[in-house]
């Protein structure tokens, strides 16, 4: 099994496991700053912008900065 990575929206990801290039897709660095990515791309939403500065606390006086202050796609 190949789990590509990086870079994809929703059009090149379904391109890449329909021409079997990636048997599925993983998102990462968005699912960070979209916990609701799901929702976001069935939807054509607008992605959050994610920073790699708050990535698991690292430097924060808050170590929750980056993963609960993003905000959720308006209902």
């Amino acid at each position: 099994m190949l789990i590509a990575n990086e870079g994809f929206n929703i059009q090149t990801a379904q391109k890449a496991i329909e021409a079997g290039e990636a048997d599925a897709v993983s998102w990462g660095k968005k699912f960070i700053s979209n916990p609701d990515l799901p929702q976001r791309l069935f939807a054509n939403a607008e992605l959050n912008k994610f920073n790699p500065e708050t990535f698991y606390g690292y430097g924060q006086p808050d170590p929750k900065v980056g993963y609960t202050d993003y905000p959720a796609l308006a209902a």
